[in-house]
């Protein structure tokens, strides 16, 4: 394990740099060499083998759930890959009236879940940030083909979910020496993940990486969300999942720190919501990073969980709000992160309302 003196430490708490580990190794993060290296680390760590020493409950065998009385099974086919993503591309910053950093440099290497047909056939849509929404009802089961596309890293990577029910053959999670098959899908394999939607499944969830490379590969954009729904709740009329999120630059090979919502930076580049007077609005905000972020809309507040009127809750890393309310003030409004170097760099966008 590398040992890093108090200098690095506390460096690798700052704003640029952060502490990763992988293959019994401590790794601070503040370069692309360093990113190089952990990359490289890896792609070169073997397959765990099966499970044949250890505690008892290591080595027991869990059955496939199917769907509840009443419920049914949903199916996906989820391929992950790296791709080439611009944060901005409109180039322009529509709140502040400025152009943003050039295409050159604001183009980077980002990781995506990318939905498929039915047996990896053909691409349902283009690859985005983040990954697609999966819904389910409670008594669903979910099921998820998925199939590590990439070529590029030649890492293993997972699909780990929140708030769904799973044994541990489906949790997805590199455990290394104690890893299942789900914990490990290598580059050309696929898994099939098994997750229920249990009584208290309902709300909305993040899923994400959660392999070997897990820290860097969630910060690259390989994340998504669960929608799970009581039985036959209708839906709202307006309904948006917004990760906050930011991509470090020694991560994704960009030259700048960009802080986002769903892989995009600044007004008319990040998600612009549409609603009208006496529509039911839910917005998931997820955070997908190591920050805490604010999430905050104008002219608007809505209960918390509590019963308390809110209109700048704060988020942590894979927690999850829900601003839900029935629309009754029209016009042209800012959402954004409060945390004030988020929201200066890009961590806002556009809700419009029509009367």
């Amino acid at each position: 394990m590398t040992q890093l003196d108090r200098r690095d430490f506390l460096a690798a708490g700052g704003a640029t740099a952060f502490l990763c580990t992988l293959g019994g190794q401590t790794f601070k993060v503040s370069s692309a060499a360093d990113v190089a290296r952990i990359d490289a680390a890896a792609a070169a760590l073997p397959r765990p083998g099966q499970v044949t020493r250890g505690d008892p409950v290591d080595r027991m065998q869990f059955r496939t759930p199917g769907p509840q009385p009443g419920g049914r099974t949903r199916e996906y086919w989820i391929g992950a890959r790296t791709v080439t993503w611009d944060v901005a591309p409109s180039g322009k910053d529509e709140w502040m009236g400025r152009r943003v950093p050039s295409r050159r440099r604001r183009r980077l290497r980002a990781y995506v879940y990318q939905e498929w047909s039915a047996g990896f056939a053909n691409p349902i849509r283009p690859a985005r940030i983040p990954g697609p929404t999966l819904h389910a009802e409670v008594g669903y089961v979910l099921v998820i083909h998925f199939s590590n596309l990439d070529r590029k890293l030649k890492q293993a990577v997972t699909l780990h979910s929140h708030g769904v029910r799973y044994n541990p053959e489906y949790d997805g999670a590199y455990y290394g020496d104690f890893t299942r098959a789900g914990g490990f899908v290598a580059p050309g394999d696929e898994f099939t993940y098994v997750w229920e939607a249990t009584p208290d499944s309902v709300g909305a969830w993040p899923y994400h990486d959660h392999g070997p490379n897990h820290t860097l590969n969630t910060l690259r954009g390989l994340f998504g969300a669960v929608i799970v729904r009581e039985k036959g709740a209708p839906v709202p009329d307006v309904e948006r999942v917004l990760f906050l999120h930011s991509f470090p630059p020694q991560v994704t090979g960009g030259d700048s720190l960009f802080q986002c919502v769903n892989g995009r930076s600044y007004a008319g580049n990040t998600p612009t919501i549409r609603a009208r007077s006496g529509q039911r609005v839910a917005l998931h905000v997820i955070g997908m990073d190591q920050n805490f972020h604010t999430f905050h809309i104008h002219g608007h507040r809505w209960q918390d969980s509590g019963g308390a009127f809110v209109d700048c809750p704060t988020l942590g890393p894979n927690e999850t709000m829900t601003a839900s309310f029935v629309e009754d003030n029209p016009g042209r409004w800012l959402y954004h992160c409060h945390v004030a170097p988020h929201m200066d760099s890009g961590m806002a966008g556009w809700y419009l309302v029509e009367s």
